[in-house]
């Protein structure tokens, strides 16, 4: 998580945590990482190329601080299973993922945009509520760590940056609500970061030499 607690519906938060050196499971980390993460259903959307990118909505461009990768996702349809619980205090947002070999998947994730979102992450979070993932934005690059502290559900992380490509990645494992949490560093500075639930990474196709795209509208 970031080193900002996060929590939400029927999740629960992660730690509060600093903003600027450590994150946990998704949070900015100032003292001790916070933990985010985001579990779900997939939205088994696939994404088509030549598409008019959407809206960015929700201020994502913004809050991205005009990163190319926030520019929109571009899916021909909105993605997201109908029945998905929005976790309280978070918004959602629909991403793409191009493959290596150009195909390309779209999601529906959670959005953790401002510093109380990341905060909070996913800390407690037991249930994702149909939703794929996490996403952590930040206006300008951050090289925060993150940890698990009160985080019970293994994750992987990955850390893109503001192009929309990895930075790294790694699985990071529950801690109990105490310090000492272990602290998972990202090889560089990034703009992104989604947590999704350990081992996912690839199922949702955010592997080495993937690229992501951020804004417009999950499926209503």
């Amino acid at each position: 998580m970031h080193r900002t607690p996060s929590r939400g519906r029927r999740l629960v938060v992660l730690v509060a945590g600093l903003s600027l050196l450590v994150a946990a499971c998704g949070g900015d980390d100032d003292e001790e990482a916070a933990d985010s993460s985001s579990i779900g259903d997939s939205a088994d959307t696939s994404a088509t190329t030549g598409v008019e990118p959407e809206s960015p909505g929700d201020g994502v461009l913004v809050s991205a601080g005009d990163a190319p990768a926030a520019q929109g996702a571009g899916l021909s349809e909105a993605p997201g299973p109908d029945d998905r619980e929005l976790l309280d205090g978070f918004g959602e947002v629909a991403i793409a993922i191009t493959n290596p070999d150009g195909s390309v998947k779209g999601w529906c994730v959670l959005l953790a945009e401002t510093e109380e979102q990341r905060g909070r992450g996913l800390m407690e979070v037991t249930d994702f509520g149909g939703y794929e993932g996490m996403l952590f934005v930040w206006a300008d690059d951050n090289s925060s760590s993150f940890y698990m502290r009160n985080t019970p559900t293994p994750l992987s992380i990955a850390w893109v940056d503001a192009e929309g490509e990895i930075v790294s990645s790694t699985d990071m494992e529950p801690c109990d609500d105490l310090p000492g949490c272990p602290l998972y560093p990202p090889a560089g500075p990034y703009r992104f970061a989604l947590e999704v639930p350990k081992g996912d990474l690839g199922k949702v196709g955010l592997v080495d030499g993937a690229t992501l795209r951020v804004g417009g509208t999950c499926a209503t």
